[in-house]
C-alpha cells in the first residue's frame, strides 16, 4: 500500500503538468498588466503636465481678455477719449490753449 501512494500515478503527473502551465499563465498575465500599468501611469503624468500648461494659459488669457474688455468700456466714454487725445496727440477742445511742458 505504501508504494502506490508514494509513486505518482499518471493522473497526479498530469495536474500537475496543468497546475505549472496555469501557474505560467497567470505569471505571463501578470507581467503583461504590470507593464501596461506602468506605460499607462507614465502617460497619465505626462498628461497632467500638459493639461497643467493649458490650464495656465487659459488662465493667463482670460485676465488678458478682462483687461481688454476693462479698455474697451473705458474707450466708450467721451471723458476718457478726451483725456487721451489731450496727453497723447496734444488735442484739445475748441478755445483751448496747449501748454507745453520743457
Amino acid at each position: 500500500m505504501s508504494s502506490s501512494t508514494m509513486t505518482a500515478t499518471p493522473v497526479m503527473t498530469g495536474a500537475r503538468r496543468r497546475l505549472k502551465l496555469f501557474l505560467f499563465v497567470i505569471v505571463l498575465f501578470m507581467s503583461w498588466a504590470l507593464y501596461v500599468l506602468i506605460v499607462q501611469h507614465g502617460q497619465l503624468n505626462d498628461r497632467s503636465g500638459q493639461l497643467h500648461e493649458v490650464n495656465q494659459k487659459l488662465t493667463d488669457a482670460q485676465a488678458k481678455n478682462e483687461a481688454l474688455k476693462q479698455q474697451v468700456a473705458r474707450l466708450n466714454d467721451d471723458e476718457y477719449l478726451g483725456q487721451i487725445a489731450r496727453k497723447e496727440h496734444g488735442l484739445g477742445l475748441p478755445g483751448e490753449f496747449q501748454i507745453e511742458k520743457e
